[in-house]
């Protein structure tokens, strides 16, 4: 196993079936870049680029991971950085730290989604007065019912002496 020291970048719409050892596949449509892990040992690296997750920056020529790498489940338990495509080799965690930083992620993404989701909007189903406006539609609907022509009747000033309600009493 040769740890590799620098890798490629490459954009894809669909990640290979056959990973090419030191090259970045990243995958804008499915918001994940995939990579042999560069140890050498062969396992695929999955890293999805998330607001929780990772994130992926490119400056035209190279691309950049955030944060670390750290493969604990593997049998090789690499850890390491991807930088401007260059790769900088961390020391391995011990367990104690990486369950410390997984509870950490776990915290950090109840945080973030709970902050994301909207809360649910209260029902105003038991009061008169909306809370919004009513769609023209709907007010459209509303006018051409019945029962609101004779309101409107009765709230019409005469507009001339033919109307036989506005004839004045003799």
């Amino acid at each position: 196993m040769t740890r590799r020291i620098t890798v490629q970048h490459q954009f894809v719409d669909i990640v290979p079936n056959t990973l090419q050892e030191g090259v970045v596949y990243v995958c804008i449509p499915y918001t994940t870049a995939v990579h042999l892990c560069l140890c050498g040992c062969g396992e695929e690296v999955v890293t999805p680029i998330r607001p929780t997750g990772w994130s992926l920056t490119f400056d035209g020529v190279a691309v950049s991971l955030h944060p670390s790498i750290g493969n604990w489940a593997f049998s090789c338990r690499s850890h390491y950085w991807i930088t401007r495509n260059r790769v900088r080799w961390d020391r391995q965690w011990t367990h104690a730290e990486v369950t410390t930083a997984r509870r950490r992620e776990d915290a950090n993404r109840t945080h973030y989604f709970a902050r994301a989701t909207p809360a649910p909007a209260q029902s105003n189903r038991n009061t008169d007065t909306p809370n919004r406006r009513p769609t023209t539609a709907r007010r459209v609907t509303q006018w051409l019912r019945p029962s609101n022509w004779l309101r409107r009747e009765r709230r019409r000033a005469p507009h001339n002496g033919d109307d036989a309600t506005c004839r004045p009493v003799e």
